[in-house]
């Protein structure tokens, strides 16, 4: 299978963005980089940069596998990408709006109602409100890929909670505490200053009862959450409180956080936790995560909830299959960044080919997330694929199915080199009265030779991206 080497061009020659990156590689000591590589674990593990594997009993806090090999992007490729990125979430926002008011993109036999209003991230309290500033979510995560042809595609879009923000900063430190020299030599585009962006962002979007300064929270399920590290870091950044559901309640219709000096209103809470456990007087009753009554006080406009309640729609693999039509509809242009071709299953026509070229497809359940509940058709066995056969057949409509793709690779660096390996990016977006996006994102890397799973709970590791100053 053909694939797109990001340093090498055909010929063996370096490609442009490499090649000051390539030349510094080429004066460094093997073993002075194996042990800068031992000396980021390290770095790493003190921090407390950790991700939680569920379902597991042993080694159930893992550290994510770092390489010191940046990953680099040309100014001129960013540009072009970040262009798409921006109409491709500007065009989301617009759907998430228009299927909780109007519905004119069903009207239009764009997208079927069946997908609409029979999805359980669907949320019906969310019909005929707007919340402040019209803007669903506002974080978002764009998962893209670079294709053998050396062109970017859309994987799959997040838009409810996105997360990877923090190791992508903590990669960058690191790199800068290790190589400085390398900074020296390369006009790389800051990524450190996410966090100042993402409080302007949030503050951005203040309700209508916020009076002054808003004040914003950051919302947790608590310790024990994958994401955990991930939600104190970003607060510890923000320097705004990290605050779980027992520390929030409701006062004067108004929800409040406990502080040393009393309860005090929250304008804006960049929640972590799911829609479901949210408010048990609206969604679960049994949820002790959330804030009992917080659905009615954001829909009268006390409290900014960040991302809206309800954006979840928007990560449904069977919706991404209809985004090129979705952005279009809504801005009027094509869309700038194709997405991957993608059969859907709950077609009869659509399930009849993938189930006849099942080992040579991937197939994703549409509402999953981190490599869980798919099947990489080319990588598993016959009975693997019998066995997948029979659910798809169960459930057509829960999976949707895409060709194996031939990512393109960057270099990693082993014990005898720089060897290439299989990567995708997602950049980061924050979403208020403008859209900003950060210069670079989480590159995920699959550390095994000739594997194309990225995520980091299938043993998937992460590096630094760097976008060039052209």
């Amino acid at each position: 299978m053909a694939v797109f080497d990001e340093m090498q061009a055909e010929g063996g020659d370096v490609r442009h963005p490499y090649r000051r990156f390539h030349a510094w590689y080429e004066q460094q000591v093997p073993q002075t980089l194996a042990a800068k590589a031992g000396e980021a674990e390290g770095f790493f593990r003190r921090t407390g940069i950790t991700f939680n594997v569920y379902g597991q009993d042993e080694a159930a806090e893992r550290l994510i596998p770092f390489d010191l090999v940046p990953r680099i992007i040309s100014g001129r490729e960013w540009a072009h990408l970040a262009e798409g990125i921006e109409q491709r979430v500007r065009g989301l926002n617009a759907f998430l709006d228009d299927i909780y008011h109007d519905q004119e993109i069903v009207k239009a036999g764009i997208v079927p109602k069946r997908l609409i209003e029979g999805n359980e991230a669907f949320i019906p309290q969310m019909v005929g409100f707007r919340p402040p500033g019209g803007v669903y979510t506002h974080i978002i995560g764009v998962d893209i890929v670079r294709t053998a042809e050396n062109q970017f595609f859309v994987l799959e879009d997040n838009a409810r909670t996105p997360s990877g923000v923090s190791y992508m900063i903590e990669n960058r430190e690191t790199m800068m505490q290790m190589f400085p020299e390398l900074f020296a030599q390369n006009r790389v585009r800051p990524v450190e200053t996410y966090p100042r962006h993402l409080r302007r962002s949030l503050q951005a979007v203040a309700p209508p009862a916020c009076k002054g300064t808003p004040r914003v929270a950051v919302l947790t399920p608590g310790i024990h959450n994958s994401a955990y590290y991930e939600h104190a870091f970003l607060a510890d950044q923000m320097g705004v409180e990290l605050v779980e559901g027992s520390d929030l309640k409701l006062i004067d219709d108004r929800i409040a956080m406990r502080t040393t000096e009393g309860y005090l209103p929250i304008d804006v809470l960049y929640r972590r936790v799911d829609d479901a456990y949210l408010d048990p007087l609206s969604f679960r009753p049994d949820s002790v995560l959330g804030v009992p009554g917080i659905m009615d006080v954001y829909r009268n406009g006390g409290i900014t909830i960040a991302n809206a309640p309800g954006t979840g729609i928007a990560d449904d693999k069977a919706i991404y299959s209809y985004m090129p039509a979705i952005v279009e509809f809504y801005t009027g242009k094509p869309a700038l960044l194709e997405n991957v071709p993608t059969w859907r299953c709950a077609e009869a026509d659509s399930l009849a080919y993938v189930l006849e070229h099942l080992h040579e497809l991937v197939v994703k359940e549409v509402h999953g997330s981190g490599g869980y509940g798919m099947l990489v058709g080319p990588a598993s066995s016959k009975s693997e694929c019998e066995a997948f056969a029979a659910k798809l057949r169960e459930r057509p409509g829960n999976y949707i199915a895409q060709p194996t793709l031939a990512l393109s690779t960057v270099p990693i660096l082993t014990e005898s080199g720089l060897a290439p390996r299989h990567v995708d990016l997602r950049p980061f977006v924050l979403v208020s009265d403008q859209v900003k996006i950060i210069p670079g994102g989480l590159t995920r890397v699959a550390l095994k030779e000739g594997s194309l799973v990225v995520n980091s709970s299938q043993g998937g590791g992460t590096k630094d991206t760097w976008v060039l100053e052209d």
